[in-house]
């Protein structure tokens, strides 16, 4: 093996020898494994028989010019990036060179600094390529099934795995769309318990009668044994999803069974024992609710023995690239069509916008882009509007506040295909709420 293995390749190519050597000396300084080639022919045949990240070329040179070779790498190695070099600047070179393919435009003479400056962008786009297209990626071997491999998300790996090897509770926190339920399933499957059932309950999504039989059991004739929800997790895991929308009077019979490992159906005499472990989520402030009085405080510090909280996707930073190529990659698939590339400026608006309903909304989505496009890259034009720039918006007038919130409740609910829960949970609302607001603004889909 080389010594140069694991190194960023870049090629040099320049006809004046002086450049070609200041340029590769910068370069090794710097970390980089640098290439040379003082003309375009003996630059193709390195091309031809090593793997190179970056090709940096001067535009005039005698015979084929840069501009030959920055069409030959763009045609031929889609995972190269260019940086044109030039003594002879004009506005009418850099266009074309950028329209040729060229990542990055450097006047001569430059600096070191400018031209590590200049390297620097190019990789980076490269990188947002590479990550986009899932270019080297084993999904498969993901850590508990969740893509990523941003810093935030080894630090939740690292967490999932501590968390697996006890049978304490654990409460996930995060905002809605981050995967909570993922985190939970991943402990409960890495855990002793895993050939156990794992049972989630939707807290929100349930009357609280209807919880109450359900959770505990419901009244039987004697001679049959009554069913519930802790009984059928006995020996493995319950999980509460979205735990703060349970009721005071819910809150205390949960507190009571963590307590006691024990369960009474309603309306039947004596108790059973249970083992089951308790795992919980929630989107809101659970320390904030227990100091306005709505959710009790000892019952949070049960529940809370080791805290997990999921990083919103926008913290997650080259995450969403990978698992924009993920979920393109699995819809295509689904569909039996190829999967689609992302255009650069497609991967920098999904990499800088907010994404508000995190991963769910990401999701949602790429899956819409794969089903409507029919082009093999994916553009900025095929982005919805919100991920497009918009110059001026109604003539230059400012939305009032109303008019912002309409429009917010109407992208929210497209993106998620109408599902109001999804869209309560998105929007931080119970569904009452959402429903009495887009009545209000005249949308009467039923539920």
């Amino acid at each position: 093996m080389s010594s140069s293995e694991g190194k960023t390749r870049v090629l040099v190519v320049d006809d004046e020898l002086p450049i070609l050597r200041f340029v590769e000396k910068i370069l090794s300084r710097s970390g980089y494994h640098a290439l040379v080639a003082s003309s375009v022919s003996e630059a193709i045949k390195v091309l031809e028989t090593t793997v190179v990240d970056l090709v940096i070329t001067d535009l005039k040179m005698p015979k084929m010019s840069g501009m030959d070779l920055v069409r030959h790498v763009k045609e031929n190695f889609r995972f190269t990036e260019v940086l044109m070099m030039t003594g002879f600047p004009s506005i009418e070179s850099a266009v074309s060179a950028v329209k040729t393919g060229a990542e990055e435009y450097l006047t001569k003479p430059f600096t070191g600094e400018e031209l590590l400056s200049a390297v620097r962008r190019a990789l980076e786009k490269l990188k947002m390529r590479r990550l986009g297209s899932g270019e080297g990626q084993a999904f498969s071997t993901a850590p508990y099934g969740i893509i990523g491999r941003s810093e935030a998300m080894l630090k939740i790996f690292d967490a999932i795995g501590k968390a697996a090897k006890t049978s304490a509770t654990v409460l996930i926190t995060g905002e809605s769309g981050t995967g909570k339920e993922l985190v939970a399933r991943a402990i409960h499957y890495s855990s002793s318990r895993a050939a156990a059932p794992f049972i989630p309950v939707n807290c929100g999504g349930i009357p609280e009668e209807l919880l109450d039989n359900e959770l505990f059991g419901s009244p039987r004739p004697q001679d049959e044994a009554p069913t519930s929800l802790f009984g059928a997790a006995d020996g493995g895991t319950i999980f509460f999803d979205g735990i703060a929308n349970l009721t005071h009077t819910m809150q205390t019979k949960l507190l009571r069974v963590i307590q006691d490992r024990k369960i009474s159906a309603a309306g039947q005499g004596g108790t059973r024992k249970v083992d089951v472990r308790l795992l919980a989520s929630s989107n809101r402030d659970l320390l904030s609710m227990v100091s306005g009085g709505t959710f009790r405080e000892d019952l949070y510090y049960r529940i809370n023995v080791i805290p997990i909280a999921l990083p919103p996707l926008r913290e997650r930073g080259s995450d969403i690239l990978i698992l924009t190529s993920y979920i393109a990659t699995r819809c295509a698939g689904e569909m039996g069509k190829k999967a689609p590339g992302f255009s650069d400026s497609a991967l920098e608006a999904l990499k800088t916008y907010s994404w508000p309903g995190n991963v769910r909304e990401l999701e949602n989505t790429v899956q819409s882009l794969v089903v409507m496009c029919d082009r093999d890259v994916i553009d900025m034009t095929e982005l919805p509007p919100y991920l497009r720039f918009t110059a001026f918006a109604e003539g230059g007038r400012a939305k009032t506040l109303a008019e912002v919130e309409r429009e917010y409740i109407h992208y929210v609910m497209a993106s998620v295909g109408g599902n109001k829960s999804q869209a309560a949970d998105i929007l931080g609302m119970d569904r009452k709420t959402l429903r009495e607001k887009l009545k209000k603004i005249g949308d009467t889909s039923p539920d």
